[in-house]
């Protein structure tokens, strides 16, 4: 069965040697494999916390998303941070970390704890101030992390509440220790 033609763009597709069309740029060309031994600290941390990279921009070119692991240790919690203007997805791959944040629905603000399972997902909204913690002493939990970005945006706060506008990328961080 042959593939249809994509639209008509001279210069963006060749043809290979079997004839198929293909993208010119190397980005849409392949799949990317990462194994867990390849996998990055060198991402943005938190305190109480480790975050290992597999897929961003700099592991595999991507542009708009970033994924990788959360490592919370035994009766440990993260430091209060939010991630700047990415969604964030979670999925609790092992252990029972809770979630805590401000909770600003109310008559006066209340902070929620949401005490999760293997196979749980949470969803955390741009500029949503929160923190990570593993009630357990022996067990470390580990969680799968995706964002909408492809660098790993953590701001790190002094506490749950949102105070207005925050450095939220490597280009704020540069201008805010500029200006300090």
């Amino acid at each position: 069965m042959s593939q249809p033609d994509p639209p008509a763009d001279p210069g963006r597709y060749h043809r290979t040697e079997w004839g198929l069309r293909v993208p010119e740029d190397a980005f849409h060309r392949k799949l990317h494999h990462i194994a867990p031994a390849a996998l990055s600290e060198s991402t943005a941390q938190s305190a109480g916390m480790r975050r290992m990279e597999a897929i961003s921009g700099t592991t595999v070119g991507s542009r708009q998303l970033w994924m990788g692991q959360a490592h919370v240790g035994a009766a440990t919690s993260s430091a209060n941070h939010h991630h700047g203007h990415s969604e964030t997805a979670i999925f609790v791959v092992s252990g029972h970390p809770e979630f805590v944040f401000l909770d600003i629905e109310e008559d006066e603000p209340r902070e929620v704890r949401i005490v999760t399972n293997p196979g749980d997902y949470i969803y955390v909204p741009p500029f949503v101030p929160h923190r990570e913690e593993n009630p357990d002493p022996e067990q470390e939990a580990v969680a799968v992390i995706a964002r909408t970005t492809q660098e790993a945006i953590v701001v790190n706060l002094p506490d749950l509440r949102w105070t207005g506008p925050v450095l939220t990328n490597s280009e704020d961080v540069r201008r805010g220790e500029a200006e300090s």
